[in-house]
């Protein structure tokens, strides 16, 4: 076989290929092995009959389909391991000549991994968050655990931020009034910042029974530059009331019987809260980074199958039906040209990391154990709810576990570069990254890829 790449873009290629009818004898003789199994031929049991005797009953292009057929993967394949091209997803595949009895012509044009450079990660500098630590952190925690326990009380006072309204709201644009802003008996958290824009400015400091009106912009794309009066009437106000934080409350809340030992867990709790974040930081950080000092440009359609995948899936929660959907984006105060506009990002920033972690895993070299697969695809099925021997099954039917012990080749591959990065909290002290993403971290962060 005789085959030639032409450099269509930075992330397309055209493979030409020519094989030789001589070459093509294997494929022969199992293309009339497999004909010859579907054809009846008076005299003759399936499987049997002369080839001359076959062709004449079928003809000759049957014979040349199959052969075509069969031939096709390996010698694409061949061809790709040939010029040691690096394809992504798959190719368009033309049979461009066929000469009986001399020679198969076809043309694949794929997408190829483009050149792509790692930087140096002993040069990279990151700065993250400082751990959350003392008193004040413990606090902050045991709080929130007593607005768990917390009881509502009325009150006549000026409201504060964190307090609790009920209210009446509407709101006009040009004199019309704004059905979807106009409601009666609505609960809200000031502070929460959850309702209309200038709302919670405008509740701190009214009280029960009385009115205001504020003017804002709505969300709606029907109200786009357009001035909204909102009008607010305040029916109920009401405080939280938190629970003494003692004994008694340890007791309540927690296994704990003091309230000395709850804090102490609630420490413990808070450090390994913050260390996740920080380590969760540093990674970011440090992928961001890479990733901004090593450009490249991205297989097109690979980045618009992307888009598609995360569409349907979508899509297919409304039943398939775009209209539902796009009047639900509406409702949002979004459109469909921003999510189209947003998963187009987000699809070129997973291709991007994917191709990139790839080629780092290539110089990095990780070695993936029996074990660390497996805890991955545990740690997977778990994410996804599944019984692991089911997803085991699911995995082996649609031959994706090499995609995941590719996860894991990444993950451990970036952990072991992040360790030679320089890394420094908000304080100014240094952080060894290597307390995250060293020899005994990697599989934890390879599962987290």
């Amino acid at each position: 076989m005789k085959s030639s790449v032409e450099q269509l873009s930075e992330t397309r290629v055209k493979i030409t290929a020519q094989i030789p009818f001589e070459e093509l004898k294997p494929e022969f003789d199992q293309a009339y092995q497999t004909l010859s199994q579907q054809v009846s031929i008076p005299g003759f049991r399936k499987g049997k009959a002369p080839r001359q005797l076959l062709e004449a009953r079928i003809g000759r292009g049957p014979v040349l389909e199959q052969v075509i057929n069969d031939m096709l993967p390996s010698r694409y394949s061949q061809a790709v391991d040939e010029h040691e091209l690096k394809v992504i997803g798959q190719p368009v595949i033309d049979v461009t000549k066929l000469e009986d009895g001399e020679l198969v012509e076809f043309t694949a044009d794929v997408d190829v991994r483009p050149e792509i450079t790692v930087p140096d990660f002993s040069k990279i500098n990151v700065e993250v968050p400082a751990l959350a630590a003392g008193e004040d952190a413990i606090d902050h925690e045991l709080d929130h655990l007593r607005e768990r326990f917390g009881t509502l009380k009325d009150h006549n006072h000026k409201l504060k931020k964190g307090e609790f309204v009920t209210i009446n709201l509407s709101a006009t644009v040009d004199g019309e009034p704004v059905d979807e802003a106009t409601t009666e008996g609505l609960n809200y958290e000031i502070g929460s910042d959850e309702l209309i824009d200038g709302l919670d400015k405008a509740l701190i400091g009214m009280k029960k029974d009385e009115e205001a009106e504020f003017t804002t912009t709505l969300t709606q794309p029907e109200y786009e530059g357009k001035e909204a009066l909102v009008k607010v009437e305040i029916t109920a106000t009401k405080m939280r009331e938190l629970p003494e934080a003692d004994d008694e409350f340890a007791q309540m809340a927690s296994e704990f019987d003091t309230i000395a030992e709850l804090r102490e867990s609630l420490a413990k709790q808070v450090e390994e809260n913050s260390k996740g974040q920080q380590a969760s930081a540093i990674r970011d950080a440090v992928l961001k980074e890479a990733l901004a000092q090593s450009e490249f440009p991205l297989p097109e359609s690979i980045v618009e199958e992307q888009v598609q995948g995360q569409l349907q899936q979508l899509l297919g929660q409304f039943g398939g039906d775009e209209n539902l959907f796009n009047s639900l984006l509406e409702a949002q105060g979004t459109s469909r040209e921003k999510f189209d506009a947003d998963s187009r990002t987000s699809a070129e920033d997973a291709v991007r990391t994917q191709l990139f972690l790839d080629v780092l895993a290539e110089e990095e070299q990780p070695e993936v154990s029996q074990q660390e697969l497996s805890d991955h695809i545990l740690f997977t099925a778990q994410s996804y709810g599944m019984d692991p021997n089911q997803f085991v099954q699911q995995l082996t039917q649609s031959g994706q576990i090499a995609n995941l012990f590719a996860d894991v080749r990444r993950g451990k591959a970036l952990a072991a570069a992040i360790c030679k990065t320089s890394v420094k909290d908000a304080d100014g002290n240094d952080v060894d990254p290597a307390q995250y993403f060293g020899a005994e971290e990697e599989e934890t962060e390879s599962a987290e890829a």
